[in-house]
């Protein structure tokens, strides 16, 4: 990827469009926000694929996150936590519990911040 300064933080075009970075939320996304969404869409998009290998059969699912970030040390992240929302019919908790956890540790972003990062998960089922 290549990214091009802008008057107030950097854009870059992908096959999808057009994709805005600042520190501003005014002026585009912030770089935070995108590590974020980087860990916890992998984390879902690894879960789901379990799921699926698992014949686990769900009609939705929704992520949500919090942050906790320490302002003493360049505003950093500290901890993620990511709580899935499961939507479906006779789920079994037990495997969708023992599914994240395999989820966690196949997932590439998750694992290149796991030093440096605490992602907790937890979720529900619908």
């Amino acid at each position: 990827m290549e990214f091009k300064m802008k008057e107030v933080g950097f854009h870059t075009t992908t096959e999808y469009g057009e994709l805005h970075v600042a520190g501003d939320e005014a002026y585009g996304y912030r770089p935070y926000q995108l590590m974020v969404a980087s860990i916890a869409v992998c984390s879902g998009g690894v879960l789901r694929k379990i799921l699926t290998k698992k014949r686990i059969e769900i009609d939705d699912m929704t992520i949500s996150t919090k942050v906790e970030r320490i302002e003493a040390e360049a505003n950093r992240i500290e901890k993620i936590h990511i709580h899935y929302r499961i939507k479906g019919n006779n789920l079994n908790p037990n495997k969708i519990q023992q599914s994240i956890e395999l989820a966690s540790k196949n997932c590439p972003m998750a694992q290149s911040v796991k030093e440096s990062i605490k992602i907790e998960e937890t979720f529900e089922l619908i």
